[in-house]
């Protein structure tokens, strides 16, 4: 049975360290890198204000969570808490950026959302900084 036991956390540790990879490194990759260039580029910052927060702080708080988080993500360190930030970022981007859109431009931000909450919920697995240093 421990045999068992050991190939299933072993799967379930892949399958976390896949999803960790995958969605960690598109997010940093398809989204996060541009914004981090805008931020720190020489270009006047024209980005989108949602939360009326302003532009800056709205670009800046992206960056953190599509650059800084997403990073911590695909190395699982402070794994769950980086969550936070992309999960956040998520739901702004599907009930206050996309909400009056058609369900094809929110859906993408759907897709990124659930592995988000699936890796907050099951941890980063112990292919990770976090069960290297005992904190998983």
């Amino acid at each position: 049975m421990t045999n068992l036991t050991e190939k299933s956390e072993r799967n379930t540790s892949i399958a976390l360290l896949l999803l960790r990879l995958t969605f960690g490194g598109l997010m940093l990759f398809s989204h996060g890198w541009g914004k981090m260039m805008k931020f720190f580029g020489e270009d006047p910052i024209r980005f989108a204000n949602p939360l009326g927060i302003g532009e800056i702080p709205t670009l800046a708080l992206a960056v953190f969570a599509e650059v800084i988080c997403a990073v911590l993500i695909i190395v699982g360190f402070k794994t769950r808490m980086a969550t936070i930030p992309l999960i956040i970022t998520m739901l702004v981007a599907i009930f206050v950026v996309h909400i009056s859109d058609p369900f094809n431009k929110m859906e993408f931000a759907i897709l990124y959302l659930v592995p988000y909450v699936a890796i907050l919920l099951a941890g980063p697995g112990k292919f990770s900084v976090d069960a290297f240093i005992g904190k998983e």
